[in-house]
């Protein structure tokens, strides 16, 4: 992969993080809407919500007796 390529999923997933936890600047929000791809935010969006849940699984699962 290029470079370039790196920078744009790198970012991508920065965008997502900071928009999940509701610290997304306009700066990036503006950037992020014309230069981003759709496709590419929500299959990382999807990605990361199920990172998400299944972590809070574990966490549920570890601190409940079975």
């Amino acid at each position: 992969m290029s470079e370039k390529e790196d920078a744009g999923l790198k970012e991508t997933f920065k965008s997502v993080g900071s928009a999940f936890i509701g610290v997304q600047s306009n700066k990036n929000r503006e950037r992020d809407f014309t230069k981003g791809k759709a496709s590419h935010f929500i299959i990382v969006g999807v990605v990361c919500v199920t990172i998400f849940i299944a972590g809070l699984i574990a966490v549920v699962s570890f601190v409940l007796p079975s």
